[in-house]
């Protein structure tokens, strides 16, 4: 990798982090556990327009350990990678499928993803179907997460320059 790409690279990990560390500070919009915007999202969006996917992979794989090692918990990690995961693999496919236009769909998509990999990793570890409770809760949390961070995210491609670093 060029150093102008690393460099620019890591300042999209920063950002996101950034944006997640404020995001965790935050109390609460609702009562129910696991409900967060996911603003960070945002700049993952950005990357996987601009960027490749292995290039999102990589800051979005940086900003959760990251995060894991200054804000959260070891079993944080768990949850944050299943979920981000979980999240990049549907959106690329997705982002790709609407020719990267549309980015509130792969949003909504990816929020559904990560939302779902989260419960299912609570599922496998409590063994307790309650979790599961959560679900209809969680989808519809994701849909309109998910769709303003995609209109964030499509605000922010206006003001981002059109080529990436390649």
């Amino acid at each position: 990798m060029r150093i102008q790409k690393i460099t620019t690279l890591a300042l999209y990990t920063t950002l996101a982090l950034g944006i997640y560390g404020i995001e965790s500070a935050l109390p609460p919009l609702v009562p129910i556990p696991g409900i967060k915007p996911g603003l960070a999202n945002i700049i993952t969006l950005a990357l996987l327009h601009r960027y490749t996917y292995k290039d999102t992979l990589l800051v979005l794989l940086s900003r959760i350990l990251l995060s894991t090692l200054l804000f959260g918990q070891a079993m944080s990690l768990l949850y944050s990678l299943a979920g981000g995961l979980a999240c990049l693999l549907l959106m690329v496919p997705v982002s790709r499928l609407l020719c990267r236009k549309h980015i509130y769909i792969t949003s909504i998509m990816g929020a559904l993803a990560h939302n779902l990999a989260q419960l299912l990793v609570a599922f496998c570890i409590t063994k307790v179907s309650g979790v599961l409770v959560y679900c209809p809760f969680l989808i519809l949390s994701a849909i309109i997460t998910g769709c303003f961070t995609g209109l964030c995210c499509h605000f922010l491609l206006k003001y981002l320059p059109d080529q990436a670093i390649r």
